[in-house]
């Protein structure tokens, strides 16, 4: 499983012109869901999400987690961060779980993140949406928990 994890101020997703989620300062993750992914990777890299310090202490270092500040987490499913771009001019998306096991790869890891944090916000899976974000820094980083880590 994916997490393209961004540091944002503001973030918020739309569909069909309508606000599904939106949060303050947090991370704006895209979550990517691969062939084998479990719902075990699913929680593992949620753990990372919370605990990954990517906020400032009061030196201004980069010591703070997700869960240190209570800040929002925004989940947005994005299949295309699957995608296989080494060669060609076209992505290819053959490691991408299928969409009926993508989607509850990704309903468990919302579920989940509600259980764990307190200001949990996320897009619709499978719909057409618009994201808009502040990027804070900017602060940007790929997590990744293979589909065959538990």
């Amino acid at each position: 499983m994916i997490g393209l994890l961004q540091r944002v101020t503001r973030a918020e997703v739309r569909v069909d012109g309508d606000s599904v989620g939106v949060i303050d300062a947090g991370l704006l993750v895209l979550v990517g869901v691969e062939q084998g992914d479990t719902a075990a990777g699913g929680t593992r890299l949620l753990e990372r999400l919370l605990g990954y310090r990517v906020f400032a202490d009061d030196n201004g270092r980069m010591n703070r987690s997700l869960s240190d500040t209570g800040g929002g987490l925004l989940l947005v499913p994005q299949f295309t961060l699957v995608a296989e771009t080494h060669k060609g001019t076209r992505p290819g998306f053959s490691a991408a779980a299928p969409p009926a096991t993508a989607a509850r790869r990704f309903d468990q890891l919302v579920a989940e993140a509600h259980r764990r944090h307190p200001r949990v916000q996320a897009g619709v899976f499978g719909a057409d949406m618009q994201v808009s974000l502040c990027n804070d820094g900017p602060v940007t980083f790929w997590l990744s928990v293979p589909p065959d880590s538990k």
